[in-house]
């Protein structure tokens, strides 16, 4: 199987929603309806300030990957940085370099943009995920707090 990555499409609506759904399962979390439709349609208008999406396909171009990308300007420095706020792998489909694809074009599109900061999150139990992040960036020593 090759893997290709590329922006998300309004043909690919049905996957996306599988894949983002399986993402928030994932988590155990929920997300209301109307809140995923909104981010959908804030995806396909690529708003201002919001989020581009990444997808990774297959070799009949269906999406088997996501990954929600946030552009934002630093206090820190004159720069931009890049949050990639979610990452999701079809999970029969792990272990394939999926994820690793998704991340690489995450870093060219921060540096297409100049960005001098790419980072995200994930939770301590995700060691399957950590075990690839380990080889694709630094552990950062901060600590995550929330409201």
């Amino acid at each position: 199987m090759s893997v290709r990555v590329r922006r998300l499409q309004a043909r690919d609506k049905d996957r996306w929603r599988l894949l983002f759904n399986g993402y928030i399962a994932f988590y155990k979390a929920t997300v209301a309806e109307d809140v995923i439709e909104l981010t959908w349609q804030r995806l396909m208008a690529e708003e201002p300030g919001f989020h581009i999406c990444l997808v990774a396909v297959d070799d009949t171009d269906t999406a088997i990957g996501l990954a929600h990308v946030l552009f934002h300007r630093s206090t820190w420095s004159a720069t931009w940085y890049c949050y990639l706020e979610d990452l999701f792998v079809d999970p029969q489909l792990r272990n394939k370099g999926v994820g690793r694809a998704l991340i690489e074009a995450v870093y060219e599109e921060a540096d297409r943009r100049r960005c001098t900061r790419t980072y995200w999150a994930t939770q301590e139990f995700n060691a399957t995920a950590r075990g690839l992040y380990d080889t694709l960036a630094a552990k950062s020593p901060f600590v995550q707090y929330r409201r």
